[in-house]
């Protein structure tokens, strides 16, 4: 019965289909039945702010570890980041000239942690003055450092509010200034942490015997290095300097009057003075014997005094066993030579610096120092109408630690040269300039040789100049702290650059007439980690 009706079913449904398919017309293309797509909904879910939810601490941490121009960059990104931004800077530089006033009080509401200053206004420019410096000083009352570059506008007086605004000063630089006696000494009585005083070319000291004195203050008691440089009466320091017990590292630099007298009452006052520096002064061996007391002397510059001779650096030897550092210029006056160096080498056995300039050592003193002074790390031969083969081979048998090794207008050929192939077995290092016997066939036989030494060919060639100025010429250090460039859009923060490339300015410091081995141990030192100072 089941089987039946269901038969019945399919063959009514079958005549039902074919009747259909009569009735209606027929079609070529199959139907498709409409679909309806059913309409997803995104929801659009914000991924999470982490750096929002950072405290302003660590967001200045991070800006602190990032370049000028990406702090800048940071500062426009939102109002918190402006503010954190501005309220974690503690160096900032600013152009110094008198358009400055209005900005002053804007600035420094959003730099107000400012402990780090330089001020520095163009020759041509005319400066700020004793208004915008008092403003200055009323809003960075915690101000560490300052510096003071052409600002000629600032008077005595500008300076006296300064100081009673900011005693907690440490380090005070200024070059080009029109400010006295006075105002230093203000500077002096008032900020008794300064322990840091550089001073170039003070307009505003008087010369001659009506010169009032500087120092000494209650700056004495902290002050550890003092430097002074292109003054016509720096001598009106003297009372500072000899007052300063605790000093350690003192700087003339083409500083005018007789300084024997002055050396002599300075090194009997202040003993404990570890660096020196002389340089176009006027001092003899009278001078270098008072020097002498200094039993703790680690650094000499003698850099062109024509009247020092081998007395004095005997003198120094016999007495300064510490020393570390010789930097000699003898500016071819031919009166430092053996005798001196002998003396050096027999006394200064912790010797790790040596340059000589203009000085003629030979075979005998070279070969005494390189046996005695076996932390000799650094040596430079310059101008020495001495320094041959033999000298050259000297140094390359005897000298055990050198590592860098400066040769510039030594009669030296490639036989002198070739020795350093085996010899100094822990240099890393070699110059040679305007030295013409040297080939440039032996300077790449001798890096073929010791793979790992670095060596810096100059001739004096036309065609092989420009590959050495890239080299050479590291420019010299005129600032005491380093500067923050322009972080706001405003005409009155200084740039951060000058415009001129690196290589430009190596260039311009190499033609200039700098010293060679001045500039190459001015590099080489501050990047040797194995040495102290």
């Amino acid at each position: 019965m089941g089987q039946t009706t269901s038969t019945a079913l399919i063959t009514s449904r079958r005549d039902s289909n074919l009747s259909s398919q009569r009735s209606k017309p027929k079609f070529t293309d199959p139907i498709i039945p409409m679909q309806v797509e059913e309409q997803t909904e995104y929801v659009l879910v914000e991924a999470p702010d982490y750096i929002s939810d950072l405290p302003d601490e660590c967001l200045a941490c991070i800006f602190q570890s990032l370049s000028s121009r990406d702090r800048k960059s940071c500062s426009l990104v939102c109002r918190r980041w402006l503010r954190i931004e501005g309220q974690s800077r503690h160096r900032l530089s600013l152009n110094a000239q008198s358009d400055l006033l209005p900005f002053v009080s804007s600035l420094f509401s959003r730099f107000d942690a400012v402990t780090k200053l330089a001020l520095k206004c163009e020759r041509r420019s005319v400066s700020i003055g004793d208004e915008a410096l008092v403003a200055i000083s009323i809003r960075c009352r915690n101000l560490t450092r300052l510096k003071l570059r052409a600002c000629r506008e600032i008077t005595d007086a500008g300076m006296a509010a300064f100081a009673k605004n900011c005693k907690a000063l440490k380090k005070l630089s200024c070059g080009s200034c029109a400010f006295g006696a006075k105002g230093m000494n203000a500077i002096l009585d008032n900020c008794a942490s300064l322990e840091d005083l550089s001073v170039k070319r003070l307009r505003g000291i008087t010369d001659g015997a009506t010169a009032e004195p500087i120092g000494p203050g209650l700056a004495v008691a902290s002050l550890k290095t003092i430097c002074l440089k292109e003054l016509y009466n720096g001598q009106c320091f003297g009372p500072l300097i000899i007052g300063s017990k605790n000093l350690k590292t003192l700087k003339l630099f083409r500083c005018s009057g007789d300084w024997d007298k002055l050396l002599q009452v300075i090194a009997d006052r202040v003993t404990g003075m570890v660096e020196i520096h002389l340089e176009r002064l006027q001092v003899s061996d009278t001078g270098l014997v008072a020097i002498s007391n200094c039993s703790n002397l680690e650094i000499l510059h003698l850099v062109k005094t024509p009247e020092c001779t081998d007395i004095g650096l005997v003198s120094i030897a016999e007495r300064c066993r510490l020393l570390r550092k010789l930097h000699i210029d003898g500016w071819k006056a031919h009166r430092i030579g053996d005798d001196g160096l002998m003396a050096v080498a027999k006394y200064c056995l912790n010797l790790q610096e040596l340059v000589l300039i203009g000085v003629n050592p030979t075979q005998i003193s070279l070969e005494l120092i390189a046996s005695n002074c076996q932390n000799l790390e650094r040596l430079a031969l310059c101008g020495s109408d001495t320094v041959g083969d033999v000298e050259i081979s000297c140094i390359a048998a005897k000298c055990v630690a050198l590592k860098k090794l400066c040769i510039k207008s030594c009669p030296v050929s490639d036989h002198g040269l070739e020795a350093l192939a085996n010899g100094c077995p822990n240099l890393v290092k070699v110059k040679v300039k305007k030295c013409r016997a040297v080939t440039y066939e032996c300077a790449d036989l001798l890096r073929m040789k010791r793979g790992s030494l670095a060596v810096n060919l100059d001739s004096g060639e036309p065609e092989h100049q420009d590959a050495s100025a890239s080299d050479g010429g590291v420019q010299e250090n005129v600032g005491e702290f380093h500067s923050v460039p322009n972080q706001m859009p405003l005409p009155s923060i200084a740039p951060s650059s000058t415009g001129r490339s690196t290589s430009f300015k190596s260039r311009l410091g190499l033609w200039s007439g700098k010293s060679f081995a001045a500039c190459t141990f001015r590099g080489w030192a501050s990047g040797n980690s194995s040495s102290r100072g």
